[in-house]
């Protein structure tokens, strides 16, 4: 079973920072692999917010664009999302999981299995 575990979370006031740290589960792949980071907030469906490819290249949500960074550690098998400017709209539990998909047209999607995620909570 895959395990995700995300760490870093916390309480901030709104303009503050987080660094969030997600360890993936030990695969050979993990250089190949594209990950991405999603965020819940209470009541609302899970959305990606950002997400890194295996050359590195970074894309983001609206919301985050310009705040969040996505960073990956291919020697430790890690990803991180550093949180600036942060905004109490940005308050979610935060997850990370590995995208895949079927084809080269076809979107990516996460995996089935997800960790606990991590509570960020950003007060006014």
């Amino acid at each position: 079973q895959v395990q995700f575990v995300e760490s870093g979370g916390g309480l901030v006031q709104a303009g503050g920072s987080l660094r969030l740290s997600c360890a993936a589960p030990r695969r050979g792949t993990f250089s190949f692999d594209v990950f991405g980071w999603y965020r819940q907030a209470p009541g609302k469906q899970r959305d990606l917010v950002a997400r890194i490819y295996n050359g590195g290249t970074t894309d983001y949500s609206d919301s985050v664009k310009g705040r969040f960074t996505i960073s990956r550690d291919n020697a430790k098998n890690m990803v991180f999302l550093q949180m600036d400017s942060l905004k109490p709209e940005d308050t979610a539990v935060y997850y990370c999981n590995v995208l895949t998909r079927t084809t080269l047209l076809s979107p990516y999607l996460p995996g089935s299995d997800w960790g606990r995620g991590i509570q960020v909570t950003v007060s006014s």
